[in-house]
């Protein structure tokens, strides 16, 4: 995209509305995720109504101008990565709840929306917005829809489609659409809302999205169980399931990850336990919940204490933090595969033999209440291409081992750009035909976010 391209889109918007030097756009050039290829857009552009994306589109597909859209940017697979001679579409200032509505128990919120301030406003009606994935902080609901988002509450409240009633995206062209229903049940036609949610703006650009809200429980009780390594916390996970306990959260640390939190935080969790099972249950039943977990856990050999609110939060916390911040002295890569619950023990065992046989360091979290891990491996930085290239076969062979198991390459981080080369391990050329179709469908000049979500005709 060229200067004169630029001034002429920037001559159709407030001012200040577009960008194009090097300084200011190289902020948004990428997401939190692996570089695979990435390129400074040639502007970025902030929308800040649902007419200036319909014209924003309108003039991209005129002048065959890749766009790709953009919320805070938390994402970690690249689905946010910029493209050679790119339009980066910034939606965070699209940020208005416009309705909440308590009795019908619906929101309806622009992409731009904070999912945390989201959840601030149906509080105070005593309801909640139940994804909650770990950057609930700072990420947007539109970016939580682009990449069908999870979080800690998926094991009892699902991931972000549970959770969509509706949307209004424009297309390609600039058209825009309205899917979905305004009530909890809706069968009508296709559903193309659950088809948008996870399409990480490959289909369209999403401007509106009606939302489920669940009732704020009316009490939770957290247990924080210690046991002496990672496979046995797994298999408690599977005994809690067993005894037909349904928690809210269930989440699994190894030691590695209590290591690392404890050096950040200075907490002690490793001198508890070799792996943390950190269970939260919720509602009216949450205490006799709890304490049939307790003596599951126990039994098995956990060293179960019941948590006080402030130490509840305080856990909780550190574990939306256990991802871990990207450091200059490591080539760190985490991943987001999902098995079927049944293997978790299984699967974890084989992360730890393919570390070791790769020699790269391993540590593992888990939303373990619905199977969907994210192994993180890494290197010393000092190994340069030797130890990329084992960092690298243990990753292809973390994930090809998890689809033996029945699983998924991504539970809830989305495709993206890196995650590209394992998806036709994942689907046959059938199906990746099909997706390419609709693709065309939707997008017939291949301007919306090209290179992500899907692979492309050979």
């Amino acid at each position: 995209m060229n200067e004169a391209l630029v001034a002429e889109l920037a001559g159709l918007l407030p001012a200040a509305a577009v960008v194009s030097m090097p300084s200011d756009v190289e902020p948004y050039a990428r997401d939190q995720g692996p570089i695979v290829e990435f390129a400074l857009p040639s502007a970025v552009v902030w929308a800040e109504s649902t007419e200036q994306v319909q014209l924003i589109l309108r003039w991209a597909y005129t002048h065959q101008v890749d766009v790709v859209p953009r919320g805070a940017g938390t994402g970690v697979s690249g689905g946010a990565h910029a493209t050679a001679g790119c339009l980066v579409l910034n939606l965070e200032r699209m940020n208005r709840i416009l309705d909440l509505r308590p009795l019908d128990e619906t929101a309806v919120v622009e992409p731009g929306v904070i999912n945390a301030d989201l959840n601030a406003a149906a509080a105070s009606h005593g309801l909640m917005y139940a994804p909650d994935p770990a950057s609930y902080r700072i990420s947007t609901i539109g970016g939580n829809v682009a990449t069908n988002a999870g979080g800690l509450r998926c094991a009892k409240y699902g991931v972000t489609r549970d959770s969509i009633l509706a949307l209004d995206v424009v297309l390609a062209d600039g058209t825009l659409i309205h899917t979905g229903v305004q009530t909890f049940k809706g069968v009508a036609g296709y559903d193309l809302t659950s088809l948008f949610v996870g399409s990480e703006g490959t289909l369209g650009i999403v401007v509106g999205i009606t939302v489920r809200l669940r009732y704020l429980p009316h009490s939770e009780q957290t247990l924080a169980a210690f046991f002496p390594d990672v496979q046995a916390a797994a298999a408690g996970v599977l005994a809690v399931g067993q005894a037909r306990v349904q928690p809210a959260i269930m989440e699994l640390l190894d030691g590695m990850t209590l290591a690392a939190l404890d050096g950040v935080h200075g907490s002690d969790l490793r001198e508890r336990g070799g792996a943390l099972l950190l269970i939260q249950t919720d509602g009216f039943g949450a205490e006799a919940e709890a304490v049939v977990v307790r003596g599951v856990l126990t039994s098995l050999g956990g060293t179960v204490d019941a948590q006080d609110a402030s130490e509840a939060a305080r856990l909780i916390d550190l574990r939306r933090h256990s991802r871990g911040d990207e450091v200059d002295d490591e080539f760190r890569v985490g991943e987001d595969v999902a098995v079927p619950r049944s293997q978790l023990v299984h699967y974890i065992a084989q992360l730890e033999r393919v570390a070791a046989e790769h020699s790269v360091l391993l540590k593992v979290v888990a939303h373990a209440g619905d199977g969907n891990l994210h192994p993180t491996f890494w290197v010393s930085a000092v190994e340069g291409e030797e130890g990329m290239t084992r960092l690298e076969l243990a990753l292809d062979e973390s994930v090809r081992l998890a689809l033996e198991l029945g699983g998924t390459i991504t539970g809830e981080h989305g495709v993206g750009q890196y995650k590209l080369r394992w998806l036709p391990w994942e689907q046959g050329e059938q199906v990746l035909e099909l997706q390419r179709q609709i693709k065309d469908l939707f997008d017939p000049r291949g301007i919306l976010n090209p290179g992500k979500a899907i692979t492309a005709r050979a």
